[in-house]
């Protein structure tokens, strides 16, 4: 298994550098494209289109709060408010989601004219606010303070309505059922009177979670193209908007259709449905997607995708502009490697020298007709063609007409008139059987059946000769938030691994795509869906160390000089390279030590639970099952970090466990040995070489004990204490047990099978 488990380190190894060889740094010039698009005189942009895609399920897994800090920030980003929508996906049908919808339109009236008029960055309010000093970056700053004063009393007021939405629509239900008592149901209603066609409080036929109707509400019409400058300060408004534009884009909210029998497909499926009605809705050439828990960093995010997607000399074959994930509310040591720097800095700016980066599941926009499946100009022979072939894109006539527009990446939106049969076609694009007999989920939208359904589909783009971009900018351009919970964040990488092994065994493997993808690319790919597979050995190796505590004999290679030296001159070749990632990827030596620490922790527990799921799934044919990641934490929120030592005692974490036991152990027993042989012997120098590898294992499991210590792991010295006492027991019973019994293991052993064999004789005579 040693040799087996070398050679595949060496094979990963080699998969996990080759696409590293030309790392590639592309920095957007936001300048040239104001310059190019947008008149400074007139206030004119030819800037295209943009539909914002913001999905959700849970209002307490994924906590409200987030979800309209992200909704503000993006109808307050730096961009022609004419020109983009902003589409929630509620994908629980909650009726607190739709309301919660009009409390943001209500409060964006004074928010947006605010960060319009002060250029106020971050533009998500509860972000904005939390941070103590901000340098203020508008021209009148003799009226910010009292506009600030005033802004912040109004936020907090939104956020109590926004708190108490719950209980809310929870006494208006009951008020209204116990007036409508002829149905024997208990309805959930809306303000305006009506009963609400999504999930229910109390949840009954067709009103309930994975069974009710789809809906559709525009809660912002799109605005006009002519600025909307506000009021003047008076005794009524203490604001003064007289030069500030007051449009708000268009909001939607939607949540589609869900039956039982049908797979609904998660996120991927919501995204398609999104896809579709935005066709209908505003149609632009290009859509941006988030998840509820992120929001706009940089108000110049859009435009700085745009200068690549633009770019004259092979924009228009990029797919997507890929930016990465930041986050906020990671402890300060980032303990678990939340921020991944290794993966976000490293990787993805390698991968940007070849054929792109993959598609991480937010913080990405795309190109429209990328999306519908459509070849990119460099392959096609001539322009797009009307599409004719309507199951390859479902019933919908008005779908398949819109498909020619929102290529043109030129395009702007154009306001569309709701008509009776706009509002049947939208109806029937969110019904579940829509997709029926078509290529969505494989060859259109976003990918089905892969719980990695992000890098599938960028995947499936790639493969099909399209290209994508890594852009980084500063301030970040979005940020999210990331489960500081040890359990939470194995969870997730559980789920990662997973989706990443079923890529390999499906039709998306690397092995399979085309001859438009570059070899280098195909590598790329090939890497992120094997390496789960590689821990097998490494939990292994964690393992080996048991040896020690039942044999005296010394497992080790000979010739022992020779070996050793082989061994330290790889080993240190492996980290020169470490080190030079680290110089190009501009991250720190705590993103590097804290990316293999976690690593090992995910090498002793996650990924070989993964590769466990994955040959379940090929014997049994049954797919995994992954829930989601909760954001919610159950901790006491006096203390920003409550959640990080909260234990939640999952079967995920007993591999780790043991590993720490069998090298906690192994080091105890290697000083025993060297303590009965002397020091300066032979056996006792091998024992204490060995004895390196376990400590070099304890060191990278730290983080993982310090989280099952839960409370006691805010002092790490507790951790030093018992594991020394760990290690001073096992190495004091183990000289006792060798005092009394100072044979050898394997003499016990043989000394025990002969009195057995002489008292068995013994018995049969």
């Amino acid at each position: 298994m040693s040799m087996v488990g070398d050679v595949w380190f060496g094979f990963s190894w080699v998969l996990n550098q080759l696409p590293k060889l030309n790392p590639t740094k592309r920095v957007p010039n936001i300048t040239a494209i104001r310059d190019k698009y947008e008149s400074s005189t007139s206030g004119e942009s030819k800037l295209p289109g943009i539909d914002v895609f913001v999905t959700t399920v849970d209002p307490v897994d994924e906590p409200i709060l987030y979800t309209v800090n992200s909704i503000l920030s993006i109808l307050a980003t730096d961009y022609p408010v004419e020109k983009y929508a902003c589409y929630l996906s509620d994908d629980g049908g909650t009726l607190v989601h739709y309301e919660a919808m009009f409390e943001v339109a209500n409060f964006a009236k004074l928010w947006v004219p605010f960060c319009r008029k002060h250029c106020i960055e971050p533009r998500a309010p509860e972000n904005y606010f939390g941070v103590k000093r901000q340098p203020y970056m508008g021209s009148m700053q003799e009226e910010f303070m009292s506009d600030h004063r005033r802004v912040r009393r109004e936020y907090e007021e939104f956020k109590v309505r926004i708190d108490s939405l719950f209980n809310t629509i929870y006494q208006r239900s009951e008020t209204y059922n116990r007036k409508n008592t002829k149905d024997g149901v208990k309805a959930t209603w809306i303000a305006d009177g009506t009963q609400w066609p999504g999930t229910w409080i109390e949840q009954a036929e067709n009103h309930r979670k994975g069974q009710h109707a789809g809906i559709v509400k525009v809660i912002l019409n799109h605005p006009s193209r002519k600025p909307q400058l506000g009021p003047p300060a008076s005794i009524d408004n203490p604001f003064d908007f007289s030069n500030v534009d007051m449009r708000l884009p268009m909001l939607v909210y939607l949540s589609r259709e869900k039956r039982p029998g049908y797979n609904h497909q998660k996120k991927a499926g919501a995204m398609n449905a999104m896809l579709r009605v935005s066709a209908l809705l505003s149609n632009a050439p290009f859509l941006i997607n988030f998840d509820c828990d992120h929001y706009i960093n940089n108000s110049q995010a859009f435009r700085a995708a745009m200068c690549f997607m633009l770019d004259p000399r092979d924009g228009q074959n990029t797919a997507f502009v890929q930016f990465p994930q930041r986050f906020d509310d990671v402890d300060p040591t980032d303990r678990y490697a939340n921020h991944n720097r290794v993966f976000f800095d490293g990787t993805m700016l390698s991968l940007n020298g070849l054929q792109g980066p993959s598609y991480l599941g937010t913080g990405t926009m795309f190109r429209r007709a990328a999306l519908y499946g459509m070849e990119p100009p460099r392959w096609r022979a001539d322009t797009i063609k009307v599409i004719s072939k309507a199951k390859e894109f479902g019933e919908s006539t008005l779908f398949i007409n819109s498909m020619i527009d929102g290529a043109n990446q030129e395009r702007s939106i154009t306001p569309i008139f709701l008509e009776e049969s706009v509002n049947n076609e939208l109806s029937t694009l969110m019904t579940c059987a829509y997709e029926d007999g078509t290529p969505w989920g494989r060859d259109v939208g976003w990918v089905y059946n892969i719980a990695t359904e992000d890098v599938v589909t960028g995947f499936r783009m790639h493969r099909q000769g399209w290209r994508s971009i890594y852009c980084s900018i500063e301030p970040a351009a979005f940020r999210g938030t990331a489960p500081i919970n040890l359990t939470e964040r194995l969870l997730q990488v559980l789920r990662w691994s997973g989706g990443s092994l079923e890529m390999f065994f499906s039709h998306s493997n690397a092995f399979l795509a085309g001859p438009r993808m570059q070899h280098l690319q195909r590598i790329a790919y090939l890497n992120m869906s094997t390496y789960p597979i590689v821990t097998i050995f490494i939990l292994a190796y964690n393992l080996f160390p048991v040896m020690w505590l039942i044999s005296e004999q010394f497992y080790i290679q000979r010739p022992f000089g020779p070996y050793i030296l082989y061994l330290i001159i790889i080993i240190a070749m492996i980290h020169v390279i470490g080190m030079f990632e680290v110089k190009w990827a501009s991250i720190t030596l705590l993103d590097w030590c804290r990316n293999e620490q976690f690593y090992m922790i995910g090498a002793t527990g996650v990924y070989p639970t993964a590769v466990l799921y994955m040959a379940l799934k090929l014997i049994t044919g049954k797919g995994i099952h992954f829930r989601l990641t909760s954001k919610q934490t159950e901790a006491c929120s006096n203390d920003k970090f409550a959640d990080l030592y909260v234990v939640r005692w999952v079967p995920l974490l007993i591999p780790t466990i043991a590993v720490l036991v069998v090298n906690v152990a192994a080091v105890g027993v290697a000083i025993g040995k060297a303590a009965i042989w002397g020091l300066f012997t032979e056996q006792a120098q091998h024992a204490m070489l060995g004895m390196v590898f376990n400590v070099w294992i304890l060191v990278l499991l730290y983080p993982f004990a310090l989280g099952i210590m839960g409370q006691w792991g805010k002092k790490p010295a507790i951790l030093f204490i018992l594991q020394l006492t760990s290690i001073s027991t096992v190495a004091i019973m183990y000289v006792t047990f060798r005092t009394i019994y100072p044979s050898d293991w394997s003499e016990i052993a043989t000394s025990l099978g002969k009195a057995e064999l002489v008292s068995g004789s013994s018995g049969r005579k």
